[in-house]
C-alpha cells in the first residue's frame, strides 16, 4: 500500500493525544482526523494522508454503519470506519482497506 506525500502547508494546529481530534493508528504512525482530512506529522510538517492505490479488504463480511460499534471518521466525500487498526470504506460492493 502506497501513500501519497502531500504536504498540508497552512496547517498550524499541532495534533497530539489531547488535541481533541480522533487518533487513527496507521502502520508506524498516528493519523489525526481533522475537518474531513487525515493528517500525519512528517519531517516537521503535516501531510495529508491519501492512499494512491486501491486495496480491497478481502473476506470482510462485517457491514459498517451508524450502529455497527466502530468509530466513524469523515474522510473527504465518504466515511471510514476504524476496525482492528484499519480504516474501512465502502466501495463498489466491498470494503476498501485504507
Amino acid at each position: 500500500m502506497t501513500t501519497l506525500h502531500v504536504e498540508h502547508p497552512a496547517h498550524r494546529h499541532a495534533h497530539g493525544p489531547d488535541c481533541g481530534h480522533i487518533e487513527v493508528p496507521h502502520e508506524d504512525h498516528v493519523d489525526y482526523a481533522h475537518d474531513g482530512h487525515l493528517h500525519r506529522e512528517h519531517g516537521g510538517h503535516w501531510d495529508e494522508c491519501e492512499q494512491d492505490d486501491h486495496v480491497a479488504h478481502e473476506g470482510h463480511e462485517h457491514r459498517h454503519g451508524a450502529d455497527c460499534g466502530h468509530q466513524s471518521v469523515l474522510h473527504g466525500d465518504h466515511v471510514d470506519y476504524l476496525h482492528d487498526g484499519h480504516r474501512h470504506a465502502a466501495h463498489e460492493g466491498h470494503w476498501d482497506d485504507h
